[in-house]
């Protein structure tokens, strides 16, 4: 699937619809989601024309590739949810049901959370 620069992550990046920042990198953009969740609901978006991980990790160098997932970790540390515990969760493609078609993850945090998934029979 090619990147369509309309979408709504890639216009946050160029500063063209508002966000609520929580950390920022030369790799990523950390923001709260607008639809939370969980007490804590974040979104880490790489700087960078990325469907999917996939994507990212095919086309992207090894060292972007790597400071995006630090910076899912700095994000964590920023939001003070280390020692209490987050999840992150990252949809790709259809049957995962991803919305935006710029590669994000979202961390979750602020409560317990759970069982992952029902166990399939």
């Amino acid at each position: 699937m090619a990147y369509d620069d309309s979408n709504i992550f890639a216009k946050i990046l160029r500063g063209e619809i508002p966000c609520k920042k929580v950390y920022e990198d030369d790799f990523a953009l950390a923001f709260h989601d607008i639809r939370p969740l969980a007490p804590v609901h974040v979104l880490v978006i790489p700087k960078g024309p990325y469907v999917s991980l996939d994507d990212m990790s095919m086309q992207a160098p090894p060292a972007f590739v790597g400071g995006f997932f630090k910076a899912v970790a700095e994000t964590a540390r920023v939001l003070n949810v280390v020692e209490s515990g987050y999840r992150i969760l990252a949809n790709i493609g259809t049957d995962a049901h991803q919305e935006v078609m710029h590669f994000h993850v979202h961390l979750f945090a602020g409560r317990s959370l759970g069982g992952m998934l029902k166990k399939v029979d």
